[in-house]
Protein backbone atom coordinates (compact mmCIF):
# COMPACT_ATOMS: atom_id res chain seq x y z
CA UNK A 1 0.00 0.00 0.00
CA UNK A 2 1.52 3.30 -0.86
CA UNK A 3 2.10 6.08 2.35
CA UNK A 4 -0.74 7.74 3.23
CA UNK A 5 0.72 11.14 4.07
CA UNK A 6 -2.24 13.10 3.68
CA UNK A 7 -3.95 12.17 6.40
CA UNK A 8 -1.24 12.50 8.66
CA UNK A 9 -2.89 15.31 10.40
CA UNK A 10 0.27 17.75 10.40
CA UNK A 11 0.75 17.32 6.75
CA UNK A 12 -2.91 17.70 6.00
CA UNK A 13 -3.11 21.20 7.78
CA UNK A 14 0.08 22.80 6.04
CA UNK A 15 -1.00 21.37 2.84
CA UNK A 16 -4.32 22.55 2.69
CA UNK A 17 -2.65 26.35 3.00
CA UNK A 18 -0.70 25.74 -0.04
CA UNK A 19 -2.52 28.74 -2.47
CA UNK A 20 -3.38 25.60 -5.01
CA UNK A 21 -4.96 24.49 -2.30
CA UNK A 22 -7.00 27.60 -1.54
CA UNK A 23 -7.40 28.75 -4.89
CA UNK A 24 -8.35 26.08 -6.81
CA UNK A 25 -6.30 25.32 -10.49
CA UNK A 26 -6.07 29.41 -10.58
CA UNK A 27 -3.48 28.92 -7.86
CA UNK A 28 -1.16 26.52 -9.41
CA UNK A 29 0.94 28.36 -12.10
CA UNK A 30 1.31 25.05 -14.04
CA UNK A 31 -2.35 25.13 -14.97
CA UNK A 32 -2.52 26.54 -18.83
CA UNK A 33 0.30 24.49 -19.68
CA UNK A 34 -1.30 21.26 -18.20
CA UNK A 35 -5.11 22.98 -19.96
CA UNK A 36 -3.04 23.31 -23.55
CA UNK A 37 -1.99 19.94 -23.42
CA UNK A 38 -5.66 18.44 -22.56
CA UNK A 39 -8.02 17.14 -25.28
CA UNK A 40 -11.38 18.10 -26.11
CA UNK A 41 -13.62 17.14 -23.09
CA UNK A 42 -17.17 17.29 -24.61
CA UNK A 43 -18.87 13.60 -24.03
CA UNK A 44 -15.43 12.31 -22.37
CA UNK A 45 -15.63 9.89 -19.64
CA UNK A 46 -12.48 10.71 -16.98
CA UNK A 47 -10.59 9.18 -14.35
CA UNK A 48 -8.89 11.93 -12.25
CA UNK A 49 -6.17 9.42 -10.09
CA UNK A 50 -5.12 11.38 -7.08
CA UNK A 51 -8.30 13.79 -7.44
CA UNK A 52 -7.52 15.63 -4.12
CA UNK A 53 -10.31 18.19 -3.14
CA UNK A 54 -11.46 17.78 -6.89
CA UNK A 55 -10.96 20.89 -8.51
CA UNK A 56 -9.71 19.18 -11.60
CA UNK A 57 -12.76 16.90 -11.11
CA UNK A 58 -15.63 19.55 -11.26
CA UNK A 59 -13.51 21.51 -13.98
CA UNK A 60 -13.75 19.02 -16.59
CA UNK A 61 -17.39 18.19 -15.74
CA UNK A 62 -18.04 21.91 -16.36
CA UNK A 63 -15.74 21.66 -19.59
CA UNK A 64 -18.86 19.12 -21.37
CA UNK A 65 -16.93 15.55 -19.41
CA UNK A 66 -19.67 12.98 -19.04
CA UNK A 67 -19.04 11.50 -16.15
CA UNK A 68 -15.73 12.29 -14.02
CA UNK A 69 -14.92 9.43 -11.11
CA UNK A 70 -12.12 10.74 -8.71
CA UNK A 71 -9.77 8.41 -6.91
CA UNK A 72 -7.69 9.38 -3.89
CA UNK A 73 -5.81 7.40 -1.07
CA UNK A 74 -6.33 9.89 1.66
CA UNK A 75 -9.80 9.71 3.18
CA UNK A 76 -9.97 13.61 3.99
CA UNK A 77 -8.82 14.73 0.53
CA UNK A 78 -11.91 12.47 -0.83
CA UNK A 79 -14.51 13.83 2.55
CA UNK A 80 -13.34 17.25 1.09
CA UNK A 81 -14.00 16.60 -2.24
CA UNK A 82 -17.53 15.23 -1.20
CA UNK A 83 -18.78 17.85 0.53
CA UNK A 84 -17.12 20.76 -2.07
CA UNK A 85 -18.92 18.59 -5.36
CA UNK A 86 -23.18 18.83 -5.49
CA UNK A 87 -22.35 17.00 -9.35
CA UNK A 88 -24.11 13.31 -9.03
CA UNK A 89 -22.20 12.78 -12.78
CA UNK A 90 -18.97 13.15 -10.21
CA UNK A 91 -18.13 10.30 -8.21
CA UNK A 92 -15.25 10.54 -5.78
CA UNK A 93 -13.06 7.02 -4.30
CA UNK A 94 -10.85 5.92 -2.02
CA UNK A 95 -7.75 4.10 -4.05
CA UNK A 96 -4.39 2.80 -3.98
CA UNK A 97 -3.13 3.37 -7.30
CA UNK A 98 -0.51 0.68 -6.16
CA UNK A 99 -3.11 -1.96 -6.59
CA UNK A 100 -5.68 -0.15 -8.39
CA UNK A 101 -7.75 -1.94 -11.26
CA UNK A 102 -9.96 -0.37 -13.73
CA UNK A 103 -12.28 -1.75 -15.96
CA UNK A 104 -11.02 -2.27 -19.41
CA UNK A 105 -12.23 0.54 -22.42
CA UNK A 106 -13.78 2.69 -19.70
CA UNK A 107 -12.52 5.74 -20.30
CA UNK A 108 -11.78 8.42 -22.90
CA UNK A 109 -9.40 10.50 -20.74
CA UNK A 110 -7.18 9.34 -17.55
CA UNK A 111 -5.40 12.39 -16.06
CA UNK A 112 -3.12 13.30 -12.95
CA UNK A 113 -1.29 15.88 -10.99
CA UNK A 114 1.33 15.81 -8.70
CA UNK A 115 0.40 12.23 -8.12
CA UNK A 116 2.90 9.87 -9.92
CA UNK A 117 5.99 10.29 -8.11
CA UNK A 118 4.41 8.71 -5.17
CA UNK A 119 3.52 5.14 -7.32
CA UNK A 120 6.54 2.79 -6.40
CA UNK A 121 5.46 0.62 -9.54
CA UNK A 122 4.93 3.14 -12.09
CA UNK A 123 5.32 0.50 -15.00
CA UNK A 124 1.84 -1.61 -14.01
CA UNK A 125 0.44 1.39 -13.26
CA UNK A 126 0.96 2.80 -16.62
CA UNK A 127 -0.33 -0.62 -18.47
CA UNK A 128 -3.12 -0.84 -15.97
CA UNK A 129 -4.27 3.24 -17.18
CA UNK A 130 -3.80 1.65 -21.26
CA UNK A 131 -5.94 -0.94 -21.02
CA UNK A 132 -9.08 1.21 -19.37
CA UNK A 133 -8.66 3.51 -21.75
CA UNK A 134 -10.47 3.53 -25.06
CA UNK A 135 -8.43 2.99 -28.37
CA UNK A 136 -7.15 6.98 -28.32
CA UNK A 137 -7.91 7.81 -25.41
CA UNK A 138 -5.77 10.25 -23.46
CA UNK A 139 -3.21 10.16 -20.32
CA UNK A 140 -2.33 13.50 -19.24
CA UNK A 141 -0.06 13.89 -15.94
CA UNK A 142 2.32 16.07 -13.93
CA UNK A 143 4.31 14.97 -11.67
CA UNK A 144 7.55 16.02 -9.76
CA UNK A 145 10.61 16.76 -12.58
CA UNK A 146 13.45 14.08 -11.80
CA UNK A 147 15.79 16.90 -11.57
CA UNK A 148 13.61 18.42 -8.23
CA UNK A 149 13.56 15.40 -6.76
CA UNK A 150 16.43 13.27 -7.84
CA UNK A 151 18.86 14.65 -4.47
CA UNK A 152 19.33 13.22 -1.21
CA UNK A 153 18.88 16.97 0.10
CA UNK A 154 16.90 18.57 -2.40
CA UNK A 155 17.07 22.25 -1.45
CA UNK A 156 18.41 25.26 -3.02
CA UNK A 157 22.12 26.31 -2.17
CA UNK A 158 23.09 29.53 -2.15
CA UNK A 159 26.21 30.21 -4.05
CA UNK A 160 29.33 32.57 -3.65
CA UNK A 161 27.49 35.20 -5.87
CA UNK A 162 24.09 35.16 -3.90
CA UNK A 163 22.48 32.91 -6.81
CA UNK A 164 20.30 30.21 -5.69
CA UNK A 165 21.69 26.78 -6.82
CA UNK A 166 19.17 23.52 -6.91
CA UNK A 167 21.63 19.90 -6.25
CA UNK A 168 21.02 16.92 -8.57
CA UNK A 169 23.02 13.52 -7.44
CA UNK A 170 22.39 9.90 -7.35
CA UNK A 171 20.09 10.96 -10.72
CA UNK A 172 20.91 7.36 -12.26
CA UNK A 173 20.27 6.08 -9.19
CA UNK A 174 16.24 5.30 -9.03
CA UNK A 175 14.34 4.40 -6.64
CA UNK A 176 13.21 5.92 -3.15
CA UNK A 177 13.02 9.60 -1.61
CA UNK A 178 12.34 10.86 1.40
CA UNK A 179 12.39 14.61 2.35
CA UNK A 180 10.42 16.15 5.17
CA UNK A 181 7.51 18.58 3.95
CA UNK A 182 4.64 19.66 6.29
CA UNK A 183 5.19 16.06 7.66
CA UNK A 184 8.81 13.80 8.30
CA UNK A 185 9.58 11.11 6.12
CA UNK A 186 7.62 11.85 3.48
CA UNK A 187 7.97 8.95 0.50
CA UNK A 188 8.18 9.58 -3.06
CA UNK A 189 9.72 7.72 -5.95
CA UNK A 190 12.12 9.14 -8.42
CA UNK A 191 12.42 7.80 -11.68
CA UNK A 192 15.05 9.68 -14.59
CA UNK A 193 13.01 11.19 -17.76
CA UNK A 194 14.01 8.20 -19.88
CA UNK A 195 12.42 5.82 -17.67
CA UNK A 196 9.68 7.96 -17.41
CA UNK A 197 8.93 8.26 -21.09
CA UNK A 198 10.10 5.02 -22.25
CA UNK A 199 7.70 3.63 -19.43
CA UNK A 200 4.74 4.56 -21.05
CA UNK A 201 6.18 3.47 -24.82
CA UNK A 202 6.84 -0.07 -24.02
CA UNK A 203 3.14 0.44 -22.63
CA UNK A 204 1.25 1.45 -25.55
CA UNK A 205 1.21 4.92 -25.73
CA UNK A 206 2.37 7.17 -28.31
CA UNK A 207 4.32 10.42 -26.66
CA UNK A 208 2.44 13.76 -27.54
CA UNK A 209 3.97 16.65 -25.61
CA UNK A 210 6.28 16.45 -23.18
CA UNK A 211 6.94 20.09 -21.08
CA UNK A 212 9.33 21.01 -18.45
CA UNK A 213 7.14 23.99 -17.09
CA UNK A 214 9.05 27.03 -16.66
CA UNK A 215 6.69 29.99 -15.29
CA UNK A 216 5.96 32.96 -18.55
CA UNK A 217 7.25 36.40 -17.77
CA UNK A 218 3.88 37.10 -17.12
CA UNK A 219 3.16 35.17 -14.11
CA UNK A 220 6.79 36.32 -12.90
CA UNK A 221 5.27 39.64 -13.11
CA UNK A 222 2.17 38.91 -10.88
CA UNK A 223 4.59 36.68 -8.59
CA UNK A 224 7.93 37.66 -8.59
CA UNK A 225 8.71 34.49 -6.12
CA UNK A 226 7.64 32.39 -9.31
CA UNK A 227 10.99 33.76 -10.67
CA UNK A 228 13.20 30.97 -8.73
CA UNK A 229 11.37 28.51 -10.71
CA UNK A 230 13.24 29.62 -13.87
CA UNK A 231 16.52 27.71 -12.40
CA UNK A 232 15.47 24.26 -12.13
CA UNK A 233 12.37 22.47 -13.40
CA UNK A 234 9.80 21.65 -10.93
CA UNK A 235 7.49 19.55 -12.91
CA UNK A 236 7.25 17.13 -15.65
CA UNK A 237 3.86 17.34 -17.98
CA UNK A 238 3.03 14.45 -19.99
CA UNK A 239 0.64 13.94 -22.94
CA UNK A 240 0.38 10.51 -24.15
CA UNK A 241 -2.37 8.82 -26.38
CA UNK A 242 -3.63 4.83 -26.73
CA UNK A 243 -2.56 3.96 -30.05
CA UNK A 244 -5.52 3.13 -32.07
CA UNK A 245 -5.49 -0.62 -33.58
CA UNK A 246 -6.86 -1.29 -36.84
Amino acid sequence: MAQNIYDNPNFFAGYSQLPRQVHGLDGAPEWPAIRAMLPALTGKRVADLGCGFGWASRWMRAQGAVSVLGLDLSQNMIARAKADTSDPAIEYQIADLETLELPEATFDVVYSALTFHYVKDFRRLTRMIHKTLVPGGDLVFTAEHPIFMSAAHPDWIIDKDGRKTWPVNGYSLEGERRTDWFAKGVLKFHRTIGTTLNTLIDAGFQLRRVEEFAPTREQIEQLPELAEELERPMMLLVSARKIETR
